[in-house]
């Protein structure tokens, strides 16, 4: 199994890392992408990726930091796409919930690193919240953008936008929440070659671990029973194709 968007440089996790890899192991969490959300960050996320094998990175400007962020400063994501730990920009995106960031600042900072996903040819990972339409707007600007919904927590009829758009949809510990029916409908609805599962750790614990208040890549297993039984899988088949998926939208 994979878990394709955690945050290991978040120090709940960073401060237990030993564990939390050996934890991941011993679950069969085999891979593990790390994302990182501002340009410090990023360079964390790459230099605790090197001579770890089992894990690699995804950099970018979150939205709800992009005001924290010079627009000057973001070629430096240009630089670290040069590093092998990296498979991917991101996270990047607009968040209309929080609206920590101004949004015309949100999209400035989302438009220019779709612009270099163009130009290096890489995926891309979407944070999307309450802004599903405007999201899907400007990546029409950018058409051979790959990219993936993280932590997709939207309708199934969100859910079918992001499709026939030609994106794929992540899914985290949101999908196993009791009264989350709707999201669960979206996973069914979600062809097998575009899901992902994530856990998007130390956030979205999954049930039936709700207790344990920081989520870890090892919990991964849980989104992933809920996923399978929802698309009338089997575990190790949800795991293949998952695998699958992740080795063909990241390049690992």
């Amino acid at each position: 199994m994979i878990d394709t968007h955690c945050h290991l440089t978040d120090e709940r996790l960073l401060t237990q890392l030993s564990d939390v890899l050996a934890r991941a192991e011993a679950a069969g969490v085999r891979r593990m992408i790390t994302i990182g959300t501002t340009p410090d960050d990023a360079r964390a996320a790459v230099a605790l990726c090197r001579r770890r094998p089992n894990l690699r990175c995804a950099v970018g400007v979150h939205p709800n930091l992009s005001h924290e962020v010079s627009l000057e400063d973001l070629p430096v994501l240009r630089e670290l796409q040069d590093d092998p730990s990296v498979v991917a920009l991101g996270e990047m995106g607009l968040d209309y919930h929080w609206d920590f960031a101004p949004r015309d600042r949100q999209r400035r900072s989302f438009e220019f690193q779709l612009g270099l996903a163009t130009e290096l040819n890489r995926p891309v990972v979407i944070h999307c919240r309450e802004a599903t339409d405007d999201c899907l707007g400007v990546l029409r600007g950018f058409p051979k953008v790959r990219a993936v919904f993280h932590c997709f927590t939207g309708s199934p009829g969100e859910a079918e936008k992001i499709l026939a758009q030609g994106y794929l949809l992540g899914y985290t510990g949101a999908a196993t929440f009791k009264r989350n029916d709707a999201l669960r409908e979206a996973v069914r609805l979600t062809p097998l070659d575009r899901l992902l599962v994530e856990t998007d750790a130390p956030y979205m614990t999954p049930e039936p671990m709700r207790k344990q208040k920081v989520n870890e890549p090892a919990l991964v297993v849980h989104v992933a029973e809920v996923v399978a039984r929802e698309q009338g899988l089997t575990y190790p088949e949800l795991d293949k194709v998952a695998m699958e998926n992740a080795a063909r939208f990241f390049g690992w």
